[in-house]
């Protein structure tokens, strides 16, 4: 595909990205599925329209605390917003001990990117107050934990940009499980991008998606940890559960283990079933060529100035 006034063009594990005149930003969510930072060969049908609607429905709904890149959202599977120059850091933020800090905890360790963990904790359980444990933006390979003592240090950000960024993340968290309390869901972590350009700074890439963050299920949860069993997640986590299964984790040597159609269907019906969840709303299946994608695309494009 080919856009009016195209200057870049980068592919991600799960997005295509257009520069525009150096300027702005198209972001196609493609189908394509990640997992053990692997492309999985077959697309998942709609999951791109799927994570593009759901972080745009976040980033309107937070648009009151910090601003952000987007301008147009022509297509449920494309924005169209400012170019920012990213910070090299993301700003990972934890309500309750789980996935990494509890691997990190389980470990015998009792700090995190610099931040205390208290004793007694069980997975899962709640922080007394949420914390933010930084990481490193890695172009090649995965991202490392980082604290702010360290990214301050190597002035990665000025200490000023990073006060507002601690103030921006624990804000947006907060709406974050304000909403998600409505729709009976606990949003356990996530973790925010920020860039900036004209001396702003903006949020920009997803936010408070299932790919970026992770859901507990409300009702049962202070039943779950009583009882000291798994909580029920909203995530993909059934994708790396079922690759598992099949001897698969991203490792040198291992073969992906081939998906049959069937599988395929439930994946993309459980990414709908996640939008719905987290969003109250219901979602429409909208399907379009790579010619109307790029007329309709040309046609926004050309409304910027």
């Amino acid at each position: 595909m080919q856009l009016q006034n195209q200057t870049h063009f980068y592919k991600g594990k799960v997005r295509d990205v257009y520069t525009i005149k150096n300027q702005y930003l198209v972001m196609v969510a493609s189908n394509r599925i990640s997992a053990f930072d692997v492309i999985l060969p077959p697309p998942i049908p709609y999951k791109g329209q799927v994570l593009n609607l759901i972080a745009n429905y976040f980033l309107k709904a937070t648009s009151d605390i910090v601003p952000n890149w987007i301008l147009d959202v022509p297509l449920p599977h494309v924005s169209i917003g400012k170019k920012c120059t990213p910070f090299q850091v993301e700003m990972v933020i934890r309500g309750n001990l789980t996935g990494h800090a509890w691997r990190t905890y389980k470990s015998g360790l009792r700090t995190l990117c610099g931040e205390p963990l208290p004793e007694g904790l069980k997975e899962n359980d709640f922080f007394p107050k949420p914390i933010i444990t930084p990481t490193t933006k890695a172009h090649v390979g995965h991202d490392e934990d980082i604290s702010k003592e360290d990214i301050l240090k190597n002035k990665l950000v000025s200490e000023e940009d990073y006060a507002q960024l601690e103030t921006y993340t624990y804000a947006l968290f907060e709406r974050g499980k304000q909403m998600a309390e409505k729709q009976g869901l606990i949003l356990a972590d996530t973790k925010y991008e920020f860039g900036k350009t004209d001396n702003t700074i903006y949020l920009i890439d997803e936010i408070h998606t299932p790919d970026s963050s992770r859901y507990f299920y409300a009702d049962n949860f202070n039943e779950q940890q009583a009882k000291g069993l798994p909580q029920k997640q909203l995530s993909k986590e059934f994708v790396r559960e079922w690759l598992i299964a099949h001897n698969f984790m991203g490792l040198e040597g291992q073969t992906i283990p081939e998906m049959n159609e069937d599988f395929i269907q439930q994946i993309s019906e459980r990414y709908i079933e996640l939008f719905e969840k987290i969003t109250g709303m219901r979602f429409q299946k909208e399907t379009y060529s790579e010619s109307q994608i790029e007329s309709i695309i040309n046609q926004r494009l050309q409304l910027l100035p």
